[in-house]
């Protein structure tokens, strides 16, 4: 096994099964990958049961980390994407596994954290989940039956990964233009959503979620670098202050004339 973490991560939402998380771990294990992050288990971790399906691919599961949301299992990640069959509202590129692969390549070559995220066996991914990740990847299968396993839909993903190369990857990102990670733009997404809300901007309220999610899905198609994500909220921090500027000095103008009258 390389002594280095290879890329991509591997992010299970809220698995069920220890037999799948295992099965996962193989498959992980056939193609090269180690990084295992397992996002609130149905059944806690550590599970004995994994082990056992995995068939001796134990270092994903040896080493596999527990994190309570997405969000901070993806916090350092560059670029995360989202395999799902149902893009539904979210507004992001759509790839086959093929393409996303060779995505995934190029950003490795550069030195890029990446991550696979993969929803729960019964119920996949929440259209709130998609809004953290930069593009979804929909695995081309006969319509007549959509249903993938968890560990069959990381199989394929993983193997497009293997197979796609390292051959013509392009030169590393200067510091100033390498892509934000999951948890700067976690910090942007907060702080640009305090204010809006401040300015009143979430209305009616019951649009408040899809509102948000339509926000995120545009920040994220930008792609935005870690000097673009400081630029922006330091753009959202001027406007603020400009405001509340405003709003001092049309209490003042209030109170003057209050005392005059």
């Amino acid at each position: 096994m390389d002594d280095r973490d290879p890329s991509p991560s591997v992010i299970l939402d809220r698995p069920q099964l220890a037999e799948n998380i295992g099965a996962v771990a193989r498959v992980m294990a056939n193609f090269g990958l180690a990084d295992l992050r397992l996002v609130a288990p149905r059944d806690g971790w550590p599970q004995g049961r994994a082990w056992a399906s995995a068939s001796g691919a134990d270092w994903p599961l040896d080493q596999a980390r527990v994190f309570a949301t997405i969000a901070e299992a993806i916090a350092d990640l560059n670029h995360v994407y989202a395999t799902t069959a149902r893009p539904r509202e979210a507004r992001l590129p759509v790839l086959t596994p093929r393409e996303a692969a060779a995505e995934l390549r190029t950003a490795d070559a550069r030195g890029l954290k990446t991550g696979l995220l993969f929803g729960a066996e019964r119920a996949g991914l929440e259209t709130a989940d998609l809004a953290s990740c930069q593009a979804i990847v929909t695995i081309p299968i006969d319509p007549r039956f959509r249903s993938l396993n968890l560990a069959q839909a990381v199989a394929i993903a993983a193997y497009e990964w293997w197979t796609a190369g390292t051959a013509g990857a392009p030169a590393a990102f200067a510091d100033d233009t390498a892509p934000a990670t999951g948890a700067e733009l976690a910090g942007l997404y907060a702080h640009l959503e305090r204010e809006l809300d401040a300015a009143g901007f979430f209305f009616p309220p019951e649009k408040t979620p899809s509102m948000v999610r339509n926000l995120r899905a545009l920040l994220a198609r930008a792609a935005l670098s870690a000097q673009e994500v400081a630029t922006l909220r330091g753009v959202v921090t001027a406007l603020s202050k400009g405001r509340g500027r405003v709003l001092a000095r049309l209490a003042r103008e209030r109170a003057q004339k209050a005392r005059a009258g």
